[in-house]
């Protein structure tokens, strides 16, 4: 279907409330209904829909633990980890054992505030990065034991998000510095090193100031990008290339989304939509869809829905469920967490 010529509408199914300071991220359970946010309040939530009201609910509250802001969490593909990093320079590692959420392990080693988690495909590997500028991979091991595999010392500034590819074991970060870079393993020893660094040039056409976050399309050919140089940048790979063994596909510039106001907000390619959601410092969520115009010079992406006042302060992360594909969170510095579906008109 063509979004593009598509009427859409974003009804907001649900209100969350309970956080007493602003919601920083969120992070759908791949194997549940659970939702996980966390906080300037020092605590990590964590939500249920109900199977016979389909409204959500806080199942656990997760706390005493870290004691600064709580920046970033993530499930592991199982759905049966939590990682949750924090101001505090720590990464939290919490099971669900029962019916309820206990913390097996706590990571150190950051200088100071850790600013996001993300595991890999397999479970098998977590990244963190930090203010210290350092993204840090850790192998996971039996027993809830983390072992630091490698420090990566590559970016020059604040390293404000690290996110793996969704099907190989290749690691992006991107930071103050404003550069995106790509980290792969070394083939013939366990070092980690940087092959490639999307940087404002004429050859990449990075981001001219602040990179905030990115994200992959579930194929993992396509990834976007957005800046405080209040631009979204849509990037894309030859994933056979990789897959096929026959060495690394660097990533090509496709197209700049300008004059959006973008700020420390999250974007995902909806799964076989080619939808990208976005929040922003204007409190709005907005929609983009590719266009199946048959463009020679490429694609076009274009605003199909902007949602005025989606809440009453700043967006600072937009997720979409990964069950359903037209359902979506969004979290705020108003403290508050929003459930919406994206409908079509007809």
């Amino acid at each position: 279907m063509d979004f593009s010529e598509e009427g859409l509408e974003l009804k907001e199914i649900q209100r969350l409330e309970g956080h007493t300071d602003r919601v920083w991220s969120l992070a759908w359970n791949p194997t549940s209904s659970l939702l996980a946010s966390c906080s300037g309040d020092k605590t990590v939530r964590i939500w249920q829909r109900s199977s016979s009201t389909s409204s959500w609910h806080c199942k656990a509250v997760l706390e005493e633990t870290h004691t600064r802001t709580v920046r970033s969490c993530g499930w592991s593909p199982s759905g049966k980890l939590l990682a949750t990093a924090s101001f505090d320079a720590t990464t939290a590692i919490w099971e669900l054992i029962g019916d309820g959420f206990e913390c097996v392990s706590t990571l150190e080693g950051h200088e100071n505030e850790v600013k996001s988690v993300s595991w890999n495909a397999s479970g098998s590997l977590l990244a963190t990065c930090s203010r210290d500028k350092s993204v840090w991979i850790w192998e996971v091991l039996p027993g809830n034991e983390f072992e630091c595999l490698s420090v990566l010392q590559g970016h020059t500034q604040d390293v404000k998000m690290v996110q793996w590819h969704p099907t190989m074991d290749v690691l992006f970060s991107c930071s103050y510095d404003n550069s995106v870079k790509i980290w792969a393993e070394d083939g013939d020893s366990d070092d980690w090193h940087c092959v490639q660094t999307l940087v404002m040039i004429t050859k990449y056409n990075g981001h001219t100031s602040t990179v905030w976050a990115l994200s992959f399309n579930p194929e993992g050919d396509k990834m976007v990008t957005c800046s405080d140089d209040l631009t979204i940048k849509i990037w894309e790979t030859d994933n056979i290339t990789m897959q096929g063994g026959e060495g690394y596909a660097p990533w090509k510039h496709l197209c700049t989304l300008s004059a959006i106001m973008i700020e420390q907000s999250f974007q995902y390619i909806g799964q076989g939509e080619g939808i990208i959601a976005t929040g922003a410092a204007d409190d709005a969520i907005r929609f983009f869809v590719e266009s199946k115009d048959g463009l020679i010079d490429g694609p076009l992406y274009k605003l199909q829905l902007k949602k005025e006042q989606a809440h009453d302060m700043d967006v600072n992360s937009v997720q979409w469920s990964l069950g359903e594909n037209r359902l979506l969170a969004s979290a705020s510095d108003d403290g508050t967490i929003k459930i919406w579906e994206l409908v079509s008109i007809t």
